[in-house]
């Protein structure tokens, strides 16, 4: 059967934080860390999604500790006040699972001026991590799980001088390269903590075709585009439900022989048990790392201070 629900470990006394925990994938994450005892802060969006998820999950674990942060990945400042209301609360963090995403939707700006999928895949979760780091460091074996997808492997890295993509938007390609960040920036982060001898983890891990509200909402959001609509049809009828595409992350963040630097997904690309798979290094994997550093830290005034963090 390989690896599922039943596996993860007890989470008892631990304190995870999910993003876009208010549906699909994210909710069943916060669901499964919550019916294994782990307190469970929910960043969400939309707050009327959100007192439903947490009704779902009461009702079906009704000792379940949940906790609501308020967070839209898609302005700065509400991610900075979610950071600091979760810090406030929480001294120490065990756990951070970067979930929540937009995909393939029309072109579109945040409050801050980022192409959209950019800005809420990866720029707001650059400035989430960073914040919370002080928090995960004081951990001792804490763990960031940033999800990307398949769809990694559409994009070249991405570009210094264009990074929001002006003149040359595509819904597809700007969420090729809002994944590829992703899947950068775990590993990315997984060089700067090893470099600074912290005890905290960075994994990634991609869901594979999952049947969740993501693609509805990229329907809707890109005005019904045929490929939008394709995605959509393949997800009902051969993706995995939500509690399935949910595993690699759960794994990636729960199993205890997980390690830094690892990516977990499908045993079967897109379907299966959530496996470790191998990373494919492209040529020049390195320097798009770092590029994308540059570009993140150009974009949001935010910076990786693992020394100071840790103090």
């Amino acid at each position: 059967m390989g690896w599922n629900s039943s596996d993860i470990a007890d989470q008892s006394g631990r304190t995870a934080v999910v993003t876009g925990a208010n549906g699909g994938l994210g909710l069943m994450t916060a669901k499964r860390l919550a019916a294994k005892g782990a307190h469970v802060v929910m960043a969400v969006c939309n707050e009327t999604k959100a007192h439903r998820a947490v009704d779902t999950i009461l009702a079906e674990f009704p000792a379940a500790s949940l906790e609501l942060v308020a967070l839209d990945l898609s302005s700065q400042a509400s991610v900075k006040e979610a950071a600091e209301k979760i810090l406030a609360a929480h001294g120490r963090l065990d756990l951070l699972v970067n979930n929540a995403g937009v995909m393939a939707i029309s072109e579109a700006r945040t409050v801050d001026g980022f192409e959209m999928q950019l800005g809420v895949n990866h720029l707001g979760h650059w400035t989430l991590t960073a914040m919370l780091m002080p928090a995960l460091l004081r951990a001792p074996s804490s763990r960031i799980v940033t999800v990307t997808s398949t769809a990694h492997h559409m994009s070249p890295a991405i570009d210094v001088d264009n990074p929001h993509l002006h003149g040359r938007y595509k819904p597809w390609r700007a969420y090729g390269q809002a994944k590829l960040a992703n899947f950068h920036f775990g590993l990315g982060l997984h060089r700067e903590l090893t470099n600074a001898g912290a005890h905290t983890a960075s994994l990634i891990a991609h869901p594979g075709l999952s049947d969740t509200g993501l693609q509805a909402a990229s329907v809707e959001g890109s005005n019904g585009g045929t490929s939008q609509r394709f995605f959509q049809t393949m997800a009902r009828h051969t993706g995995m439900p939500a509690s399935s595409g949910a595993l690699p992350q759960l794994r990636a963040a729960t199993d205890p022989q997980a390690k830094s630097g690892e990516f977990y997904g499908p045993m079967f690309v897109n379907n299966g048990a959530p496996v470790r798979k191998p990373i494919l290094r492209r040529f020049g994997m390195d320097r798009a790392i770092t590029k994308l550093w540059e570009v993140s830290e150009r974009e949001t005034g935010v910076q990786f201070d693992l020394s100071a963090a840790a103090k």
